[in-house]
C-alpha cells in the first residue's frame, strides 16, 4: 500500500483512488498503532535509561553535579519548548513527514551522546533528542486523532500510553544490565536500531496527513509559547534542585508565566480579526473535554511522580539493591499502569471519562495514602501491592482524561491541538519533581536538625543534610550507626509526607473530574474543525 494509492482529502490530497475494504482498513489503522507506539517507546526508554548511567557519565565525561542534572533537565526544557512549534509544522508541512524526520534526528542525537568525549558534546546530542521527542510525542498523539473514532479512541490511547508505561521499568533494567556488561555508549546506541526500525514501519504503515488549509505560522505566537514555557520549564527545575525563594526560579516562571499569559492574549486578539490565524483556536478552549481532560492528564501526573521519585531512592539507598533490582521492584507499579490502561478503553465506552477518570483518581489516593505507611523494614508483598494499585488508578486516570482531551480536537489541527495537551503533560513531571523534591527535602533537613549526633563530627552532619546517599557514605566511613540510622528515618519520613501530598492530589483530581469532565458522548466536537465520526470515516477510507 503506497501512500499515493491512498491519499485522502482528510490528509491533504484531493480524492481517494482506492477504497480500501473495511477489514483491510482496520487492520492498517491498528498497524499504524503499533508503529506510532514503537516510536513513542523509543523516546520514553531513552529517559529512562538515563537515570542509572549518571554515574557512569560523571566518570567518563569528568562531568560536575550540575552537568548531571542538565543533561536531564536540558533535554526536558527543549522538548516542552518544542511542542506547539512542532505541531504547527506538522499541520501545515505534512504530520508523517514530522514524525519520522523527528525519529532520524532523535538517532543522531542518541550516537552523539554515545560518542561523546566531552560534557558540551554530550549535552549537544541530549538537546538535539529533546528536540526531536518533541515531534515524536506530539504527531504520535495527533495520529491517534486521525485514525480513530470517538468509540475506539480510549483503546487506542491505552495502548499509546501502555508503550510509555513499559519504558519506566525497561530503561532501569536494560540499562543496568548493559552498563554492567558493555560499553558504556551502547546505552546510548541501542536507540538507533530502534530508531531505523520504528521509521521502516511508520514509513510503511502511518498515512501522511495535513490541515487541508494550511494554517499561519503566527510568528509571534510561536516565539511567545516557545520562551514562556522555556522559562517556566527552566524555574521549576531550578526549584527541584534549589528552592523556591531563589531569585533566579522565581523571576524564570514569573516572567515564563507573563509570557504565557501575553500569548494567550495575542491568540485571543488574532483569532477574532478577519483573516486571522492563530497558532490555538481559541474556540478550542469551549470544549470542556478538552480543557478538563488535559488539566486532569496534568494532575494524574502530578499525583503519580512522587512514587518515580522517591521508590528508587527508597529501593537503593534504604533497602541496598541495585538499578537493576529496582528496576524490577517498580513492575507492579507498571503491570498496575498497563492493566488501568487496557481496562480503561472499556469502562470509558460502558460508563464515560467521568466516572473512569473519577474511579481511576481515587484507587491512585488510596495507594499513595497506603503507601505513605511504608517503613525502613516495610516487606516487598506491602510495596508491591500498594505500588500496584497506583499504577492501576493511574492507568485508569490518565487514559480516560487523555481520551477525554482529544475527543475535543479537530482532525484539521490535530498536530498544534495535540501539542497544547501534550504542553500539560511535559509540565506536569518538572512540577510534580519540584515539589515533591521541596517536601521531601524539608521533611528530611527538619528530621535531622531534630536528632541528636552527639559525637559526629559537623562536617559528616553536613554531609548527610545535603542527600541520604552522602550521609549514609559518610557515616559508613567514620563508623557512626546513629548518622547512617538517622539519615534513613529522616529520608523515610519525608517519603512518607510526600506520598501524602500526592495522595491529597489525587482527591483534588478525582473531584474536579466528578465536576468538570463531561457526560458521555456530549461534547464531542468543537467549532475548529470535523468531528471524530467524520474523522473516523476518513480515516478508514485511508
Amino acid at each position: 500500500m503506497t501512500s499515493a494509492m491512498w491519499r485522502l482529502p482528510l490528509f491533504g490530497g484531493s480524492t481517494c483512488r482506492r477504497v480500501a475494504p473495511m477489514k483491510k482498513a482496520e487492520s492498517s489503522r491498528w498497524l499504524a498503532l503499533g508503529a506510532v507506539s514503537l516510536s513513542v517507546l523509543t523516546v520514553s526508554l531513552d529517559g529512562t535509561v538515563l537515570s542509572v548511567a549518571l554515574p557512569t557519565l560523571a566518570e567518563e565525561l569528568d562531568a560536575s553535579q550540575a552537568d548531571l542534572v542538565w543533561f536531564s533537565a536540558g533535554y526536558l526544557l527543549v522538548l516542552a519548548a518544542a511542542v506547539l512549534p512542532a505541531g504547527l509544522v506538522g499541520d501545515r508541512f505534512g504530520r508523517k513527514k514530522v514524525m519520522l524526520s523527528s525519529l532520524l534526528a532523535f538517532g543522531l542525537g542518541s550516537a552523539i551522546c554515545a560518542y561523546a568525549t566531552s560534557v558540551g558534546v554530550f549535552l549537544a546530542g541530549r538537546l538535539l533528542q529533546g528536540l526531536a521527542g518533541a515531534g515524536i510525542t506530539v504527531m504520535a498523539l495527533s495520529a491517534l486523532i486521525v485514525l480513530f473514532d470517538e468509540q475506539e479512541r480510549p483503546k487506542a490511547v491505552g495502548i499509546y500510553q501502555a508503550a510509555n508505561f513499559i519504558a519506566l521499568p525497561l530503561g532501569p533494567i536494560l540499562g543496568g544490565w548493559m552498563l554492567s556488561s558493555f560499553w558504556w555508549g551502547w546505552v546510548f546506541l541501542i536507540n538507533v536500531p530502534v530508531v531505523l526500525l520504528a521509521v521502516a514501519v511508520g514509513a510503511a504503515l502511518v498515512p501522511e496527513s495535513r490541515a487541508a488549509q494550511r494554517p499561519g505560522l503566527d510568528p509571534l505566537g510561536t516565539v511567545g509559547s516557545t520562551l514562556g514555557l522555556a522559562l517556566v520549564i527552566y524555574g521549576l527545575v531550578e526549584a527541584a534542585e534549589k528552592s523556591w525563594r531563589n531569585p533566579v526560579v522565581l523571576v524564570s516562571i514569573v516572567a515564563g508565566a507573563a509570557v504565557l499569559a501575553g500569548f494567550a492574549a495575542w491568540e485571543r486578539r488574532l483569532g477574532h480579526q478577519p483573516g486571522g490565524q492563530p497558532l490555538i483556536d481559541s474556540a478550542l478552549f469551549g470544549s470542556a473535554s478538552f480543557v478538563w481532560g488535559a488539566v486532569l492528564t496534568a494532575v494524574a501526573g502530578l499525583a503519580m511522580i512522587g512514587v518515580l521519585f522517591t521508590m528508587p531512592q527508597y529501593f537503593q539507598d534504604i533497602r541496598g539493591v541495585d538499578t537493576l533490582g529496582s528496576g524490577l521492584r517498580l513492575l507492579p507499579l507498571i503491570g498496575g499502569m498497563v492493566l488501568g490502561a487496557g481496562l480503561a478503553s472499556r469502562l470509558t465506552r460502558a460508563f464515560g471519562a467521568r466516572i473512569t477518570a473519577t474511579a481511576g483518581f481515587v484507587l491512585l489516593a488510596v495507594g499513595l495514602g497506603v503507601g505513605a505507611g511504608t517503613s525502613l523494614t516495610a516487606g516487598i508483598g506491602f510495596v508491591a501491592g500498594w505500588t500496584a494499585v497506583v499504577g492501576l488508578g493511574t492507568g485508569l486516570a490518565l487514559v480516560a482524561a487523555t481520551a477525554a482531551a482529544l475527543s475535543g480536537l479537530s482532525v484539521e489541527r490535530s498536530g498544534t491541538e495535540s501539542a497544547v495537551v501534550q504542553a500539560f503533560n511535559k509540565t506536569s513531571g518538572p512540577l510534580g519533581t519540584a515539589i515533591m523534591g521541596s517536601v521531601l527535602v524539608a521533611v528530611y533537613h527538619a528530621r535531622l536538625d531534630s536528632a541528636n549526633f552527639d559525637g559526629v563530627p559537623a562536617p559528616a552532619a553536613q554531609a548527610a543534610r545535603r542527600s541520604l546517599s552522602e550521609g549514609i557514605a559518610v557515616a559508613r566511613e567514620i563508623g557512626s550507626p546513629t548518622l547512617e540510622h538517622a539519615s534513613r528515618v529522616a529520608f523515610v519520613d519525608g517519603l512518607s509526607v510526600s506520598l501524602l501530598v500526592c495522595a491529597g492530589i489525587a482527591v483534588v483530581g478525582a473531584v474536579a473530574a466528578a465536576a468538570f469532565l463531561p457526560h458521555r458522548d456530549s461534547d464531542q466536537s468543537t467549532g475548529a474543525g470535523r468531528t471524530s465520526k467524520e474523522a473516523s470515516a476518513h480515516a478508514i477510507a485511508g
